[in-house]
């Protein structure tokens, strides 16, 4: 409310005329929309569809949190192109993903079609990176963890059970982190590779 005060050039004791009272609430309703706004983007860069989530969760309306977007967001506060940017970067630096994953965990954050596949092949190809060889780290990293029976199964000529399931757990793992196609392939064959003895 302080800041509303001085917005409208009153200080604590003064009267207050009955036709500034609403103009004086309705400024400071906006001013918490802000704040609130900008405490989330100091935690952390989010989309705008992100900070609109946890701004309606803090129970701020609608006709209040899109005004206050749309400032911070032509002051270059909110920025989805370079949050997405930066979320796709730190995946393939930490947790790698396909671009089938990436894909949906942007659309989740509410990033726009459009931006989502541009960003993407952006940053793949400043990394100098595809999803043929993130599969195949991947998949490499999948076999350092196996024990020595899933990887005898997943080469075995003997054992077809034992080989189609540690395949199917091998794809399913691959799969999941949205690798198909030519990409899967690449992984399995490279799991494969390494489990030979």
């Amino acid at each position: 409310m302080l800041e509303a005060l001085e917005l409208h050039r009153l200080g604590v004791g003064d009267p207050l005329p009955s036709d500034r009272h609403h103009h004086l609430v309705n400024d400071d309703a906006d001013i918490r929309v802000r704040h609130a706004a900008l405490n989330l983007l100091s935690y952390s860069a989010r989309t705008r569809r992100e900070l609109e989530r946890r701004l309606r969760q803090k129970g701020f309306r609608p006709a209040r949190i899109r005004p206050c977007l749309d400032r911070l967001e032509e002051r270059g506060f909110i920025d989805d192109e370079a949050v997405a940017a930066s979320f796709v970067r730190d995946r393939l630096r930490h947790r790698p993903r396909g671009k089938v994953a990436l894909t949906s965990e942007l659309r989740a954050k509410g990033v726009a079609a459009k931006v989502i596949h541009q960003t993407i092949d952006d940053v793949f190809e400043a990394e100098e990176t595809d999803d043929v060889r993130i599969a195949r780290s991947v998949a490499e990293k999948w076999v350092h963890r196996q024990s020595a029976d899933v990887l005898d199964a997943l080469v075995s000529d003997h054992r077809h059970e034992a080989r189609t399931k540690a395949r199917r757990r091998l794809m399913g793992y691959l799969g999941r982190r949205g690798f198909r196609g030519e990409a899967l392939g690449a992984g399995v064959d490279r799991a494969v590779e390494l489990a030979r003895p």
